[in-house]
């Protein structure tokens, strides 16, 4: 923040480790001094038909803030769907705090209740809203969350515990001033990011739209053409061939290893979950472990450089298609259920498949259909099968899959350029609410821009 904004006038030790100096007219103090916390509960008596605005522990992304609200009679929620959460609260998740799952509660209808996971910090008059939900995710507080909790594969931290947590305690007045400056200033950066995800949508469209072409009409445009006798195709290349996936690949879903003997140990075999399979490629942030035996039996289930791995729940989501390439670098990994592993026959090239599995015109031509479930939609094995598909020859494949290599290459070196840039504008935004909350700038004299200062602020 050097440059731009300037610290206080003068400093003093807060005592606490992380907070380090604070302004000489600041003082910390224990969040319980500043806050209440799970106030409301939802009665056990409560009628089963009264229905709730439900925010489990995953619809809450360190990110996105709350990504789902699910509506739900009382008689058929969860019992953890007991906390009741308000305008202005804070509610911060006390399992798996790694996650850095908290949000602020804006604005909220009557009857929302989130997880007995979350604990709903309730600021005191002391404590001003907005200046609370900024200090409760600034990253020292989170570090000191983590830092205290307790367990290795799912760590937890009690409510009173993360109570006793120092924060920073400006007066009310400049609690207000810091929340308003932050407001406008992460605003602006919020737009900045804005524009670059509609950049990444964008060229994921594009992206789409290049692999679609290509599998489906072929490299060239002089090519002769006919009806393939499918609705959504449309006219193929006349000497390309029209079949079902089962003809030209075998399936293999993963084993049913039970949760209770993963592991988190880096020695034991990585297990490929549906939480890893991303569009394009294998995430591993969230990783277990399993520890193998002698003649286990899940020599099948290792998977191989090259093979291709499809997440069978939610298959299809916004970024595309939940399919990717096991490489050299995620090995050795074994195979647990809900993820398929596709192997191609002699008739098909593996890149080949993998760009018309990568395809949505294609997927979701079967996808609506033949998916099943509510809240998580989930593909089988031999409704993969059943996927028509366009087979060029051999060669013609290959010619495909090289093309569309180059290509998407370009596109996703582009993506990635707007991804990097969301993560620098990201992180000035964390270390801006950090420097304000905690007093390392000074920013008691800011005042709200003026509307023609807005407006040149917009067209810069």
């Amino acid at each position: 923040m050097a440059g731009r904004y300037e610290p206080y006038p003068e400093y003093k030790d807060s005592g606490v480790e992380w907070l380090g100096e604070v302004p000489n007219h600041w003082f910390a103090a224990p969040l319980k001094f500043q806050c209440t916390y799970n106030d409301e509960v939802l009665p056990e008596v409560s009628n089963d038909d009264y229905e709730i605005a439900y925010v489990d522990i995953g619809s809450v992304s360190a990110s996105k803030g709350i990504t789902k609200i699910e509506s739900i009679p009382f008689g058929k929620a969860p019992s953890r769907a007991r906390r009741i959460a308000r305008d202005g609260d804070v509610i911060i998740s006390t399992v798996r705090t790694y996650l850095k799952a908290i949000v602020a509660i804006k604005y909220p209808p009557d009857n929302l209740v989130v997880s007995t996971g979350f604990a709903v910090i309730r600021p005191r008059l002391c404590f001003h809203k907005k200046y609370a939900a900024y200090a409760l995710r600034t990253k020292g507080f989170i570090e000191e969350v983590v830092a205290r909790s307790v367990g290795i594969s799912y760590p937890a931290i009690n409510a009173s515990d993360l109570v006793a947590i120092y924060s920073p305690q400006p007066h009310f007045e400049e609690q207000q001033t810091i929340a308003n400056f932050l407001d406008h200033e992460t605003g602006r950066i919020d737009g900045l990011i804005a524009k670059q995800q509609q950049l990444i949508g964008l060229l994921q469209e594009k992206r789409q739209a290049v692999i679609s072409h290509a599998v489906t009409k072929g490299l060239n445009p002089a090519a002769p053409m006919r009806d393939s006798g499918v609705d959504w195709l449309g006219e193929v290349p006349a000497h390309w061939k029209i079949g079902k996936c089962g003809f030209y690949l075998t399936i293999l879903s993963g084993f049913a290893f039970p949760s209770s003997g993963f592991t988190v140990d880096e020695k034991d075999t990585k297990l490929l979950r549906g939480i890893n399979v991303g569009v394009s490629n294998l995430k591993w942030e969230e990783t277990v472990y399993w520890r193998r035996s002698d003649n286990d039996g899940l020599d099948i289930y290792e998977m191989q450089a090259g093979t291709l791995i499809m997440g069978m729940d939610r298959p299809l989501i916004s970024e595309g298609i939940r399919v990717a390439k096991v490489e050299a670098k995620d090995l050795p990994c074994l195979l647990l259920q809900r993820v398929a592993m596709l192997k191609a026959g002699e008739h098909i090239d593996t890149d080949y498949l993998f760009s018309l599995l990568s395809s949505k015109m294609i997927f979701e031509a079967h996808f609506s259909p033949d998916t099943t479930g509510v809240s998580v939609p989930h593909i089988s094995p031999d409704q993969i099968k059943n996927f028509v598909i366009p087979i060029p020859s051999i060669l013609e494949q290959n010619a495909i899959s090289d093309f569309l290599r180059k290509q998407i290459a370009k596109i996703d070196d582009l993506i990635q350029q707007a991804e990097n840039v969301i993560t620098l504008l990201q992180e000035r935004r964390t270390a801006l609410i950090s420097a304000a909350v905690t007093g390392k700038i000074d920013v008691r004299n800011w005042q709200p821009p003026t509307a023609n200062q807005t407006s040149q602020e917009e067209a810069a």
